[in-house]
Parts: C-alpha cells; sequence; structure tokens
C-alpha cells in the first residue's frame, strides 16, 4: 500500500494575498481554487513541476489560529523547497522581493538559504548534493 502526504495546511491571513505572495515570489501555481461557501475556500498551491505535495492556504479563524500564523514551527524551519539550480532560484527570489535570513551556503546535505514567507514562517531554498 502507497502512502504519500497530499497537502500540509498553512494559516494565512488573506487568501488573495496569500495567492500573490506564493505565485510572485516563489513561482507556485494555483493547483486548485474552489469557493466552499461562507468566504472560506479550497486552495491548493504548489511548485512548479511539484507531482504530490501541495500547500493548502487555510484562512485562520479565530484568535487562537490567527495567533499562529507565521509561526506555525515556533520560529523553526516549517518547509523545505528544493530546487534544481539554487543561484537561478535565489536570485529570482531575491528581485521577487523575498527576505532571506542569511547569505546561502554549503552545508553536507547541500546548497541552502533560510528565508521567510509573507507571515515569517522559515523555509530552507535547498539544492540538495546530488
Amino acid at each position: 500500500m502507497r502512502h504519500a502526504i497530499a497537502a500540509l495546511s498553512l494559516l494565512v491571513r488573506d487568501y488573495d494575498e496569500a495567492i500573490a505572495w506564493y505565485t510572485r515570489c516563489l513561482a507556485f501555481d494555483v493547483v486548485e481554487d474552489t469557493p466552499l461557501g461562507g468566504g472560506k475556500r479550497w486552495v491548493l498551491l504548489a511548485p512548479p513541476g511539484a507531482r504530490e505535495t501541495r500547500l493548502l492556504l487555510a484562512r485562520a479563524d479565530g484568535p487562537a489560529q490567527q495567533a499562529g500564523i507565521g509561526r506555525q514551527a515556533g520560529g523553526r524551519v516549517f518547509l523545505f523547497l528544493h530546487v534544481d539550480d539554487f543561484h537561478a532560484r535565489h536570485a529570482a527570489m531575491l528581485a521577487a522581493g523575498v527576505r532571506f535570513l542569511e547569505a546561502p551556503r554549503g552545508e553536507p546535505y547541500g546548497t541552502v538559504a533560510v528565508f521567510e514567507d509573507l507571515y515569517g514562517n522559515r523555509w530552507d531554498l535547498l539544492q540538495p548534493k546530488r
């Protein structure tokens, strides 16, 4: 029996601002955007060429969820974006206004730099070693 993580839920303040940022800054594709009624939507995003795992944008509902926006991993790196050409992707993200928290560095597992999304969630931009 095959198992896969299909989506990760990401708390956001607003669907449209999150869609705009992820598509502009990270070049993600909108896989699905379906109204569910009551202002809720089923919004799935994915990096270009991704086959399985998606981000489900979940608009925060109530004070407890709103407090979690940008803090889903308690200040640690939350998500890892693998790329084939680190330097080209890094340059494109800088040009789009993405805030990197460090300069690129080489690690035994690849080339990496930590960045923040529009809400402050930390991500690794990572080109794994082959």
